[in-house]
């Protein structure tokens, strides 16, 4: 009888419930009622984004050893430290959809979950430390600044608070490339050679053709997503080539033109086939960077263990 009252009654008063929020704009939070799917796609594109800022730690942190200055080493240290920060906001996030942690880091050891596709690249020199902060940092606003107005809203908030941060890693990248750009010749030369190997990578942050993407129109539907991946992929090339020309680089791009009628940059054909063979596992660096978070995982589970162990026996006395 009670199975009969909440298939009938309740659940389709709930589902117009969640409609209205929805068409309201409004924010939907944890315990409100929300339908399956929903639920699903902020699982995977909360945790798809947690996994990132975990694994983007990895091509910059590479670098603090190295660093040219303290100055430098003190910078980057901070950025990876939010970085760190920024996924535990995330995973915090994904689970007051009522997902458990530990689940999705298996999901994402085992590759059943994904993270960006710009962190399967190499950080092969100094400059690239700079390149990521301006570039990849950019793309991520670009993308990420919408999400501020996600309808659900934890991830809403947590974005608010990312996004600002991203920001002042954005500026350092840039402050840290126009050093170089603006150094010897040696220096200006690295600086270009990392603007050509990360430019193409970060226009394919924001993924494929929405045509070709089977999640866009639902999630767009659903007040998560709020404008296309081709939108969001001109803005970040309108943004960012004025700022190359500060920097005195070259954008490696032939057909970058600027289009009188349209207001923007024309630029050419992104790669989507190369995009493809990364998601699928096969890029420069996918089975480094899962190997060395495995590895990470498992040299930090006596740590787990052992709050584990002070939290059940009731902390200090």
């Amino acid at each position: 009888m009670q199975r009969d009252f909440v298939t009938t009654s309740v659940y389709p008063r709930r589902v117009t419930t969640f409609e209205q929020v929805i068409e309201d704009l409004g924010r939907v939070e944890p315990r409100d009622a929300m339908p399956d799917d929903y639920r699903a796609t902020l699982i995977r594109q909360i945790a798809q984004h947690a996994h990132s800022e975990i694994i983007g730690m990895q091509p910059e942190g590479a670098w603090i050893t190295r660093a040219p200055s303290l100055r430098r080493k003190a910078i980057l240290l901070a950025k990876v430290q939010d970085e760190a920060g920024h996924g535990l906001y995330l995973y915090a996030a994904a689970e007051t959809l009522g997902v458990d942690r530990a689940d999705l880091l298996d999901a994402l050891h085992t590759g059943r979950q994904k993270y960006s596709s710009i962190f399967n690249y190499p950080s092969l020199t100094w400059a690239d430390v700079g390149t990521i902060g301006w570039l990849v940092d950019g793309a991520a606003i670009v993308n990420q600044v919408p999400l501020c107005r996600c309808s659900y809203g934890p991830y809403a908030r947590a974005m608010v608070r990312i996004c600002k941060e991203e920001s002042f890693h954005q500026r350092q990248g840039f402050e840290s490339l126009h050093a170089l750009s603006h150094g010897t010749p040696e220096q200006h030369a690295m600086a270009q050679d990392a603007l050509d190997r990360w430019w193409w990578p970060a226009l394919m942050m924001f993924g494929p053709p929405d045509s070709a993407s089977p999640n866009s129109e639902r999630s767009t539907a659903w007040g998560i997503k709020r404008f296309s991946n081709d939108t969001l992929r001109q803005r970040f090339v309108d943004m960012t080539v004025p700022q190359a020309a500060v920097l005195g680089l070259r954008i490696p791009d032939d057909d970058l033109a600027w289009n009188e009628e349209r207001g923007s940059w024309d630029f050419g054909e992104v790669d989507f086939a190369e995009l493809a063979e990364v998601v699928a596992g096969r890029g420069p660096c996918n089975a480094e960077r899962i190997a060395h978070k495995v590895r990470a995982d498992a040299e930090g589970a006596w740590v787990r263990e052992a709050a584990d162990a002070y939290a059940a026996s009731g902390g200090a006395r």
